[in-house]
């Protein structure tokens, strides 16, 4: 009777682990789809939802940037984190909130935006047509380029500052969010 007891047993808890693992596999495809699925949230409320841009959020506020987010049209944003705001100087971050450098402020969030939709898939396609290079135009009129680095996706201004994206094809109901760790600074900002 033990015999019978233990193989019961055993039974129960390999189809009580197949179970669970079913249910953990499902659960992992339904979590890949939504975050490749498209959001019925804008840009700016995605971005407002997100803890890990509250400066960008309140940057963009303060230049008037989260009322275009907000828009329909499609958009590309490069989103740096709150840990690429902390890599600037505090000195710096004064004269971001300073009202007076309002106008430099917006140019340089300008560099983060591209009018369009460009997942990480559209940017590696443009990267392979340019033997390796793409150049992508943002809304503040300047490029930014894209190359490799080994699987990294790295974004570089007109003056030489590098940017990572670390998360990328955050869709949108009005376009996509890639996160970078690094915030583009027009060298002529200040």
């Amino acid at each position: 009777m033990k015999k019978w007891t233990a193989l019961v047993s055993l039974c129960t808890l390999l189809l009580g682990f197949l179970s669970y693992a079913q249910v953990n596999k499902v659960t992992q495809i339904k979590n890949a789809i939504s975050q490749f699925s498209t959001s019925e949230k804008s840009i700016i409320e995605r971005t407002a939802s997100f803890e890990s841009h509250s400066t960008l959020m309140s940057v963009l506020k303060a230049t008037n940037l989260d009322k275009v987010l907000g828009y329909n049209g499609e958009f590309t944003v490069f989103a740096p984190s709150n840990l690429a705001f902390e890599k600037l100087s505090q000195i710096t971050m004064d004269k971001l909130y300073d009202p007076k450098n309002k106008k430099a402020l917006r140019s340089m969030l300008a560099y983060h935006i591209i009018a369009g939709k460009l997942s990480a898939s559209n940017i590696l396609k443009a990267m392979c047509r340019g033997n390796g290079i793409a150049k992508f135009t943002t809304i503040q009129g300047e490029k930014i380029t894209a190359t490799m680095n080994g699987i990294d996706i790295i974004l570089t201004d007109k003056f030489g500052n590098h940017a990572v994206i670390v998360t990328a094809d955050s869709n949108q109901s009005n376009g996509v969010i890639h996160e970078i760790d690094t915030v583009f600074m027009p060298v002529t900002m200040f």
